[in-house]
């Protein structure tokens, strides 16, 4: 996938990038006027980034996806009600 991105592909395509950013991960950097100004991470590769920092943040995570896999997850309805 091509690293870069312009704002304006941005805005025409956004459904399609976070759909392909989300399938991988990887990252996307986009650019205003050719220059770099921000960036759309996979959620993995940012938990990922953030561990790097924090040993707390990464037992979290670990934490969340054992109970993810143990199936100890609460429904949309559970958490919100019906709106």
């Amino acid at each position: 996938m091509n690293q870069t991105i312009s704002v304006a592909t941005l805005r025409r395509n956004l459904a399609d990038v976070l759909n392909t950013i989300s399938k991988k991960k990887d990252y996307l950097l986009i650019t205003k006027r050719g220059n770099p100004v921000s960036a759309i991470v996979n959620l993995d590769l940012f938990e990922d980034f953030l561990a790097l920092t924090s040993n707390k943040y990464l037992q979290s995570i670990k934490k969340a996806r054992k109970e993810v896999k143990r199936g100890e997850v609460y429904s949309h309805k559970e958490v919100f009600g019906d709106l």
